[in-house]
């Protein structure tokens, strides 16, 4: 029953001054109000990421072309030539980890529908395409293995094309123009948002690959290889697999670096999620400072405490009021300052991060864990900047503190 007792007094002196409590609390309110917040926020950002990765595809493999040389001058990422479609049906048939594959090539062109036009990315694949980057199908249909064999000038549009080309009427079936040459819309994609890097996805049509080869681009160079691997856990298999045939196929020596570059879905997810972490702990390491803040004002609201309750002191010790118990008594009270200042915080911050996403709409995330964190620190800070008065308070004289006036 001590405990309790020793609960009740504290709370006793806490409603004496109110208005001092409460300020009192309030750099704790900030403090983990802030923290709950920016940490939501961050987490939300890094969920967004997640979900805008695993828009890229399924189990997704990028190999790109390396950096062309010339008279010592690098022509930088992806410049060579380096990338065959002898390459492609390689891996399709000796790696065993590779599921699905196709060659990709990539212009920017001008397309005209009717008497609009809209500036986007003309994206050459086989039929696989659509399943490697796991893209279903709003409308329509995709193009056949027979219109990539006979590079058929048909295409698929996406759904920021369609909405600028084709704002009242149904693209399937309808003639687009792109280099001046005529397409047949086959089939609108469904929509996928912006990427990691913050494009537009949906901003893009995709046609057979041989057709943009031959009649867009008017070469044979191979802009990328986009392949899956047979399931998650193969990724890593599937891209040693990739590697080392690739360099076999290129005879490069073991003194040699790769003149291509093998990216995976999960490497592109760390290196995007380490980002979204690194921005998450600055943000609350920022907003923490808050809470030292208020910490520092327990401290001194208690030591402005002990000073003004020296007589009371004394009368509790000279009654048999131990020194841990004076100590107890004290640091109960920075603890239930800090603690409910912390729930406090706690809803202002969960308020403010449904606001936001409200408002702005930004992702946020709260997690059980974010307020499990913030709650405890704001609990530790309050017992930390508390052992000192309460410590100074346990070691008064009491016959001092008796004289005291």
């Amino acid at each position: 029953m001590q405990i309790w007792e020793t609960v009740r007094v504290a709370i006793d002196s806490l409603l004496r001054h109110k208005t001092r409590a409460f300020l009192t609390m309030l750099g704790i309110i900030i403090g983990v109000g802030a923290v709950v917040a920016m940490v939501a926020i961050g987490r939300g950002a890094q969920k967004a990421v997640e979900t805008q990765i695993a828009s890229l595809g399924t189990n997704f493999l990028m190999i790109y072309p390396g950096a062309s040389q010339m008279g010592g001058v690098s022509g930088g990422a992806s410049s060579a030539q380096s990338l065959t479609e002898d390459d492609v049906k390689a891996i399709r048939e000796q790696c065993p980890s590779v599921g699905l594959t196709s060659p990709t090539a990539r212009a920017n062109r001008q397309v005209v529908a009717g008497n609009l036009n809209w500036s986007t990315s003309i994206q050459g694949g086989t039929t696989e395409f659509f399943s490697i980057r796991d893209w279903r199908i709003k409308s329509g249909e995709i193009f056949t293995d027979q219109d990539v064999r006979g590079a058929t000038k048909v295409c698929v549009i996406g759904a920021t094309v369609a909405k600028n080309l084709f704002p009242d009427q149904d693209p399937v079936g309808q003639t687009v123009r792109i280099a001046k040459l005529p397409f047949r819309v086959v089939g609108v994609l469904a929509e996928k948002g912006q990427n990691a890097m913050g494009m537009d996805q949906d901003d893009l049509i995709i046609a057979p690959f041989a057709t943009v080869q031959s009649k867009l681009m008017r070469n044979d160079h191979l802009g990328a290889i986009l392949a899956s691997a047979v399931s998650a856990d193969r990724i890593p298999v599937a891209q040693r697999e990739i590697v080392d045939l690739l360099r076999m196929r290129h005879r490069l020596a073991d003194w040699q670096d790769n003149d291509f570059t093998v990216r995976t879905q999960s490497e592109i997810s760390a290196a995007a999620g380490q980002t979204t972490q690194i921005m998450t702990m600055l943000l609350g390491s920022i907003a923490s400072v808050s809470l030292l803040v208020g910490g520092i004002g327990i401290m001194n609201i208690m030591l402005v405490s002990v000073t003004e309750r020296t007589r009371e002191i004394g009368i509790r010790m000279a009654i048999g009021a131990r020194r841990r118990d004076i100590l107890k008594q004290f640091l109960i009270e920075s603890a239930m300052l800090s603690m409910l200042g912390g729930i406090v915080g706690v809803g202002l911050g969960t308020l403010v991060v449904r606001i936001i996403a409200l408002k702005a709409g930004w992702p946020v995330l709260v997690s059980i864990g974010t307020v499990g964190m913030a709650f405890g620190f704001a609990t530790f800070v309050g017992v930390f900047f508390g052992l000192y008065p309460a410590g100074k308070a346990s070691k008064l004289n009491p016959i001092e503190a008796l004289r005291y006036e």
